[in-house]
């Protein structure tokens, strides 16, 4: 990804987060749209980003669209990692691992802790 293309993602991103922390529509988009937290494996960094899920109990599934675009997934491979997450307002961790089907298409699954 290009120095270009990597600021209007921030931008996309930062706009995103902003509408869901925003008294109107924040408790709509909350309900699809939750912010991953996690440690990149080679930097050690720590990252936030907007993703769309789907719960199920203590199972939170992420679709990842357009996975060869991305990287942040990729931190979730073979035996996954911890992860964390706003779910209804509360900070909420896990472990993440992340799949990709004979298709190409990826998922992240995260068995929510506690």
């Amino acid at each position: 990804m290009g120095p270009r293309t990597r600021r209007v993602v921030n931008r996309v991103n930062s706009a995103v987060m902003a509408l869901r922390s925003s008294p109107g529509l924040g408790p709509l988009l909350s309900r699809n749209l939750t912010v991953v937290t996690y440690t990149g494996r080679r930097s050690g960094r720590t990252f936030s980003t907007p993703v769309s899920f789907r719960r199920a109990g203590d199972t939170v599934t992420i679709s990842v669209a357009m996975p060869d675009s991305k990287n942040w997934w990729r931190n979730f491979l073979g035996e996954g990692g911890p992860i964390a997450l706003q779910l209804d307002g509360v900070d909420r961790t896990g472990h993440a691992v992340a799949r990709r089907d004979d298709r190409g298409r990826v998922s992240v699954t995260v068995r929510l802790e506690g």
